[in-house]
């Protein structure tokens, strides 16, 4: 293995982890409770500044070794918009036309780059998709991963240990592929968002912010593309690495639609919300949360190995557990409010 996948890690860890002991003592914008919100007193959100500048150190060390492949040029440039537009958002509300022109745009250097969802792949199925629907296809599953982070990102530890499990689970398949670049990013993702979360676990002394959910949102989508374009990963195995946080999300996003709710406002309808107003608290809940990712990194670290009939029964295994949780997650809140 080489020193540089063991050292660069181990230091980004150490930089965002003391960065963000640093700004949580009140440094940058606060974010003050609201009738939506799970915590009742201002907390700094500034903790997405430190994960950039502990997964910098990934980006800059694979060039240095010459592990920066054509791809890596173009992420750091969709990551740098997105993230500069999302720290100006933090400290002013910018308008949401001005946020989502910035996520396009971060989508399209991406597209530039060859990080393109070029054709479905499932177990022993391919579907190319024609190349106008191939460039939609990316920049909404681009755009939307930029956004359902954020969405998720509603209470303490949450998003930072989806990435720890869905980052470390990439990092796997890119050093199964002899990708040490690919392998590189990933770990140090996941080691910049592990150091984070030692001040953000319950009760959480500091946030992400939109300049931390909304990057690690994009390298999200980018890091799953570029996986199957590399040939490590299909991409439906990274969707399941992030599926907590996809269905979740998405599953919320379209009620809200059936509804005729206003979809651009902050709510409490996110099912780890729910579990929190339950009674559940944010420290179980989160418990159980962690639980599930870890269940589906080990599943999809595991598809590799299985033939292409136990890979649709893994699939249809999660779908019933999740259709499950939601059941579960539903009588919970019945119970509460008998």
């Amino acid at each position: 293995m080489p020193v540089a996948l063991l050292t660069v890690p181990a230091l980004a860890l150490l930089v965002s982890m003391l960065l963000t002991r640093y700004l949580a003592q009140g440094r940058g914008p606060l974010d003050h409770p609201n009738e939506r919100s799970l915590h009742d007193r201002p907390i700094p959100r500034s903790g997405g500044l430190a994960v950039l500048a502990g997964l910098s150190l990934a980006f800059l060390a694979s060039w240095l070794l010459g592990w920066g492949e054509t791809e890596l040029a173009w992420i750091w440039a969709g990551l740098v918009l997105v993230a500069g537009t999302a720290f100006a958002d933090d400290l002013r509300p910018l308008s949401p036309l001005i946020r989502l022109a910035a996520q396009l745009g971060a989508s399209g250097l991406l597209i530039n780059g060859g990080l393109v969802w070029e054709q479905l792949v499932l177990p022993g199925w391919v579907l190319p998709f024609p190349d106008w629907l191939s460039l939609v296809l990316s920049l909404l599953l681009t755009v939307w991963m930029i956004n359902l982070y954020n969405f998720m990102d509603g209470m303490d530890g949450l998003a930072g240990g989806m990435a720890v499990f869905g980052f470390l689970g990439l990092a796997w398949f890119g050093w199964q592929g002899s990708a040490p670049g690919y392998t590189l990013i990933c770990l140090g993702t996941a080691a910049a968002a592990g150091g984070f979360l030692v001040h953000n676990l319950p009760p959480a002394r500091i946030f992400l912010g939109d300049v931390g959910s909304a990057s690690l949102g994009l390298l999200a989508a980018a890091s799953a593309l570029w996986g199957e374009r590399l040939g490590l990963v299909p991409l439906w195995v990274g969707g399941l690495l992030f599926s907590p946080f996809i269905l979740d999300a998405t599953w919320t996003l379209l009620v809200r639609l059936a509804r005729r709710e206003r979809i651009w406002q902050a709510h409490r309808s996110h099912h780890y919300q729910r579990l929190v107003l339950a009674g559940w608290g944010q420290g179980r809940t989160l418990a159980y949360g962690y639980a599930l990712m870890a269940a589906v990194m080990v599943s999809a670290l595991a598809v590799p190995r299985l033939a292409v009939g136990e890979q649709w029964l893994l699939i249809g295994a999660w779908g019933v557990i999740y259709g499950l949780i939601h059941l579960r997650i539903a009588r919970i809140e019945q119970a509460t409010q008998r």
